[in-house]
């Protein structure tokens, strides 16, 4: 459950969706790492907040307890720590595993790919953050999904807001994990989760949705730099602050247009520190499928300044923040539009295609095959001795294959071989 196979055609289409992914990465000066699919049990546990029930544990494995990577953040700020590497830009594509309920329609799945960006190092403030955004807003253009926002926050605004009012700071992270729901249910259920299953009071609870229910842009932000209240939590002004600087750089990589502040996002994962973004594609009207994919977030990251050094030894900090493209949704989305359209997608890359007229002239392909192979022109050939020529330019219709070079007795009694274009019958010889 919450697995599945690829036939060739979404293999074909999944490789294109990552490629175009990663050559976003490369054009940023990222380079590859990889990290072991198994991480130490206690590597993973209590860095995800609630998801932490979603780690996948293993045995005892000969006096190791371990578990399945369940993202790809963890393990990189691990990398970091062990290797003692202070500043780095990476990415990294790869599988991870939660054991969750597969909602497969939605892309949910329990073995799934990540891809991830991100930037280690002590740099001056929101530099790192912008480029992340511009990331986003990259892929999901150039991907062309249709209409989409990147919901910005900071988890330091969000605990000022907390702070002022009057939530204890033992239940930030389940008031944070509430509030994160917000964009999938209204804010009375909402509030009556935090009432009632985390022990807020009613009045905080009134006062925090005064708050959570505001976005939009750098006039929101000078508003908030001036909340009598907000202004004087030390947290709340450095993160509005942060903000405002954030919102500068944006707009000059010419991407607001899309970014919105909303202060209901809160990402349930622990150990964000600072910046925080969710990119969520937008309902199209006018779909031409009949059932339009409900779709959530299609990416999402933030900054992490303290997660490298609860792995060193000695406490070392290096700051980090990062993306994640939520490639399997985007996937879902892609494959169904493919269906839709009807289009058909080549499985493979042959450019030309061997063919012989004629019998007897099994010797003649093998060698002309060859010679191409070696060449690196990617050919094949029908695996029969003496094969109907109909039959192999109708193999080229059926798989895509452009060119057919055919060798019959006269091409190879002249030296020469026909090159036949598929789709418009046109010959020359060569």
């Amino acid at each position: 459950q919450g697995t599945r196979d690829h036939p060739p055609a979404q293999a074909a289409l999944r490789e294109r969706l990552l490629s175009a992914v990663v050559s976003c990465f490369k054009r940023h000066g990222a380079a590859a790492i990889d990290t072991p699919v198994l991480e130490l049990r206690e590597t993973l546990i209590g860095k995800y907040g609630e998801g932490t029930k979603l780690i996948y544990e293993l045995q005892d494995q000969g006096g190791e307890l371990l578990a399945l990577r369940y993202d790809l953040t963890v393990p990189f700020a691990r990398y970091l720590a062990m290797n003692k590497v202070t500043k780095m830009k990476r990415y990294h594509v790869a599988k991870v595993y939660r054991r969750d309920n597969p909602a497969t329609t939605r892309g949910r799945y329990r073995e799934f790919y990540q891809c991830d960006f991100d930037i280690a190092g002590q740099f001056d403030p929101m530099i790192p953050d912008a480029e992340c955004l511009k990331i986003v807003h990259e892929i999901l253009s150039d991907l062309q999904l249709g209409d989409f926002v990147i919901k910005v926050n900071d988890r330091r605004i969000l605990k000022g807001v907390f702070a002022v009012c009057g939530v204890p700071e033992s239940k930030f992270i389940p008031a944070c994990s509430t509030v994160d729901k917000l964009d999938k249910v209204p804010w009375e259920e909402v509030r009556s989760e935090m009432v009632g299953e985390k022990g807020l009071s009613p009045e905080a609870a009134d006062h925090i949705g005064e708050y959570v229910q505001l976005h939009g842009g750098l006039d929101l932000i000078e508003r908030l730099l001036q909340d009598p209240k907000l202004s004087q939590n030390k947290l709340a002004k450095e993160g509005l602050g942060d903000m405002k600087l954030l919102f500068e750089y944006l707009t000059l990589f010419g991407i607001t247009g899309k970014i919105s502040f909303d202060l209901s996002l809160a990402r349930g994962l622990d150990y964000y520190t600072g910046v925080i973004f969710e990119a969520v594609l937008l309902q199209q009207e006018n779909e031409r499928v009949e059932e339009p994919v409900s779709v959530g977030s299609v990416a999402g990251g933030g900054r992490y300044d303290g997660l490298v050094g609860m792995f060193d030894p000695k406490g070392r900090k290096v700051p980090c923040v990062g993306v994640s493209i939520g490639i399997e949704r985007i996937f879902s989305i892609l494959e169904q539009r493919l269906e839709a359209s009807g289009e058909k997608l080549r499985t493979t890359e042959t450019q030309v295609l061997v063919a012989t007229p004629q019998k007897d002239l099994l010797a003649a392909r093998l060698k002309l095959i060859s010679e191409l192979w070696d060449a690196g022109i990617k050919a094949e050939m029908l695996y029969k001795k003496d094969p109907k020529l109909l039959k192999q330019l109708q193999y080229c219709e059926d798989t895509g294959i452009p060119l057919a070079a055919i060798v019959g007795e006269q091409e190879l009694a002249d030296g020469v071989v026909k090159l036949r274009d598929v789709a418009t019958r046109e010959e020359v010889r060569m």
